[in-house]
């Protein structure tokens, strides 16, 4: 086998060289030319493809004379490697190949030749090429359908460097995250928007159902569009007490009646004034404050009860003191005061109040006794009963609106309470009340008397019928008839004329007041149909025409109102 040509020995002092051959692509094959040829032979024309005798090269292997190919340098038979045959001419010049030569090694007369082992050729002086690392040939292996198979590593592939690739790369992802940027934000702001919707849509749900409790509402508000307002004022359920504040220090009693609307959700404090007239057991006209001191609670309430057309629960006597450790059990109350109220065991002239006027003051137990109790010089009855319902109205907002709690600090005061009047009843009493009021739902006010203690109908009805019901209350089986008389006579002993009369007559008499002005006809009046006879009655006791009796409005507590005029004519004159 020809040694391939190694670069690396060009420039060393190596003998010439000549072409022995091609390949199958055409490339000439070298070998070195020995020390004792002789270079001058004459050179012959080289045909690759001849098939004379005596070139002995067969390149298609027609059986000709063969060759014996080179080993290892080894000259073939026949061969003369002196130059005693014509030397080989690798460039045509026409020398002849010397007989039996075979550039390629194979035999002539061989039947089918097998392949040289090729090697890459290089022309001396070149540089030697870079030696690539060696892969082991692996046999072909036929395919399923009678093809080759090939095998990646045969196949070289050339990528061709695209300087504008990168560009465009970077350019598209430039628009991909651009285009991404901009569907987020439009996600987000659709987020927002429908976020934004929906807080709005519950604020206004809200608004128009706060609205709509409140009776606020545009086009559905009224006066009587809070809960329990479409129930009639007389059907509507109350829970009523009376509580007496005894002065023990100075004396005296004020009164007042704590109100739970259980059907409005409504709590109210009616202060009733001492000068208010009520009816004695034996028909006879009274005070509010005569009846509490002579009478007592019980006998009171029966008479409140009369005039009012209520029905009252029970009484809480609660004297200065218990007021007293009530304020600083519940921990003090905060109340706009309106007055400054002197310390009443000081003596000394100049000295500092106690209590001080003005907005949201604390106020201690003792504090809030002397200003529930105080009455400055020329002040009306009514200003010391107002302070006393601030102070009461400050010991609900105090108080726990736990029926337990409230029980327990009822429990406290180590009171004796009135029959039917428990600790437990009190206790859960006050709790609801002591709600109302923190919600705001509770208020305070005055029942208008005249100043003779009557009831006018257009100033109480205000207070008698939103507050206590509105209608009188029915009497008992077998009881008298309630007569409510107001003078329109202009002669003011015409009142007690007619008291006189209906007592006797086996009626019950209660103050009507004084009218404003003189009428010239006296009015006898039912408002239910049952008791139009007992008006009838009335008139003929009254010495009345039978015309006068009519149905309209009566008076809170009477079952029939009479408004003497100047038809009246006493009996006995």
């Amino acid at each position: 086998m020809n040694d391939r040509y190694d670069a690396g020995d060009a420039g060393h002092g190596a003998g010439p060289y000549e072409i022995v051959g091609y390949d199958e692509y055409g490339r000439p094959v070298y070998r070195q030319v020995p020390a004792q040829q002789t270079p001058q032979a004459q050179q012959v024309t080289y045909d690759p493809y001849a098939q004379q005798q005596g070139y002995g090269y067969d390149p298609y292997a027609t059986g000709q004379q063969p060759v014996t190919s080179y080993d290892s340098g080894r000259p073939a038979p026949g061969y003369d490697p002196y130059g005693s045959q014509a030397p080989y001419d690798p460039y045509g010049t026409g020398a002849r190949h010397p007989a039996g030569h075979d550039p390629y090694g194979q035999a002539a007369s061989s039947g089918q030749q097998p392949r040289v082992t090729e090697h890459t050729a290089h022309i001396p002086q070149q540089a030697a090429p870079a030696q690539a690392p060696h892969i082991p040939a692996q046999p072909e292996r036929p395919h399923e359908d009678g093809e080759r198979d090939y095998h990646t590593e045969q196949f070289a592939f050339v990528e061709e460097p695209d300087g504008d690739s990168e560009d465009v790369i970077d350019w598209l992802k430039f628009t991909e995250n651009r285009t991404e940027r901009r569907e987020e934000a439009r996600r987000r702001a659709r987020s927002r928007i429908i976020a934004l919707v929906v807080v709005l849509a519950l604020v206004a749900v809200g608004g128009v159902g706060y609205l709509w409790y409140a009776g606020k509402l545009p086009g559905l508000s009224s006066a009587g569009s809070k809960p329990g307002a479409a129930t009639p004022v007389g059907a509507q359920k109350r829970d009523v007490i009376v509580v007496h504040l005894h002065n023990t220090g100075k004396g005296g009693t004020s009164t007042a009646l704590l109100v739970d609307n259980t059907t409005t959700k409504q709590g109210s404090t009616v202060l009733l004034p001492n000068s208010l007239a009520l009816s004695g057991d034996d028909g006879s006209t009274t005070t509010l404050a005569k009846s509490v001191a002579d009478d007592g609670s019980s006998g009171t309430l029966g008479q409140l009860d009369t005039v009012l057309g209520t029905s009252i629960q029970g009484t809480w006597r609660l004297d200065t003191p218990y007021l007293q450790n009530l304020v600083d059990l519940v921990g003090n109350i905060d109340i706009d005061t309106n007055t400054d109220v002197p310390d009443p065991d000081t003596t000394k002239k100049g000295a500092e109040p106690l209590v001080h006027k003005g907005s949201q003051q604390t106020l201690s137990g003792k504090m809030a006794v002397a200003y529930a109790t105080y009455r400055a010089a020329g002040e009306s009855p009514n200003a010391q009963l107002e302070r006393f319902g601030q102070v009461m109205q400050g010991v609900l907002r105090k108080m726990s609106s736990d029926p337990s709690s409230a029980t327990t600090t009822v429990q406290t005061l180590a009171q004796i309470l009135d029959p039917p009047l428990t600790d437990k009843d009190l206790g859960a009493f006050l709790a609801k009340l002591a709600d109302l009021a923190k919600s705001g739902a509770y208020r305070t006010a005055l029942l208008p008397v005249q100043a003779d203690g009557t009831l006018s109908a257009r100033t109480s009805d205000s207070v008698v019928k939103d507050i206590l019901g509105g209608t009188a209350k029915s009497p008992d089986a077998g009881s008298a008839v309630r007569v409510s008389v107001q003078n329109a006579t202009g002669v003011k002993d015409d009142t007690e004329k007619a008291r006189v009369v209906l007592l006797n007559g086996g009626f019950t008499f209660l103050e009507g007041g004084t009218a404003s002005g003189a009428q010239a006809t006296s009015k006898v009046l039912y408002a239910d149909a049952s008791h139009k006879s007992d008006a009838t009655e009335v008139a003929k006791t009254l010495g009345l025409p039978a015309g006068s009796v009519a149905k309209g409005t009566v008076s809170s507590g009477a079952d029939v109102s009479v408004v003497l005029g100047q038809d009246y004519k006493p009996a006995s004159s």
